[in-house]
Formats: structure tokens, C-alpha cells, sequence
């Protein structure tokens, strides 16, 4: 079993800086993809950043140029680096990770909820 421990969320002013951290604990036999997704009230989860365990990161578009992520393998960490967030991006942020080999399974985290004020 696999846990993910996300932290980091809260409330920020727009045009300010967030950092969200998901650290992966358990059984890892391997960390492949690792990411972040949101959740809007009233809205589908959607796809925010992912990262290869190689480093290849993907973003949506809505984000690009603010947003950053990255992974620590060495600590089994991913990190989103939140520069200018805007109102629109208030949701709960979930972090995800792929673990296996040629197979993968997928493992959630329980989410933190970042509010961004006008």
C-alpha cells in the first residue's frame, strides 16, 4: 500500500505564491508518473501538471507560465510551485502518483483545499 500526504494548501491573495508538496510513503517499488489535479465545486476533477519520473512535465493551459511542478525521487516528493494564482484557481488540489513498473497503479491523496482571494 501507498500513502500520499499532501500539505501546503491554504488561503492567498491573488498575484501571490503558493507551494503545494505531496510527499509518497509505503510500499514504492517505483514512482513512475507523478500530479496534480483540482476540484472546483460544482466541477469535474481535471488534469493540472504531471511529471515523468524522467523529469518530462505537461501542464493545462490555463496554468502555463505560473504554475510549476517538480519531484524530489531521491524523498518521493512532487512539488507545485503556484506563482499568480488567480481566483479561478481556488479548488482542492489532489495529488497523484503512478507506482509499478510496465504496470501501474494508481494512488490518490486526500487533497488540500487552496482558496484564492481577489
Amino acid at each position: 500500500q501507498v500513502q500520499l500526504v499532501e500539505s501546503g494548501g491554504g488561503l492567498v491573495q491573488a498575484g501571490g505564491s503558493l507551494r503545494l508538496s505531496c510527499a509518497a510513503s509505503g510500499f514504492i517499488v517505483r514512482l513512475a508518473g507523478m500530479g496534480w489535479y483540482r476540484q472546483a465545486p460544482g466541477k469535474q476533477r481535471e488534469l493540472v501538471a504531471t511529471i515523468t519520473s524522467g523529469g518530462s512535465t505537461n501542464y493545462v493551459d490555463s496554468v502555463k507560465g505560473r504554475f510549476t511542478i517538480s519531484r524530489d525521487n531521491a524523498k518521493n516528493t512532487v512539488l507545485l510551485q503556484m506563482n499568480s494564482p488567480k481566483p479561478e484557481d481556488t479548488a482542492v488540489y489532489y495529488c497523484n502518483a503512478a507506482v509499478g513498473f510496465s504496470v501501474t497503479r494508481q494512488y490518490w491523496g486526500q487533497g488540500t483545499q487552496v482558496t484564492v482571494s481577489s
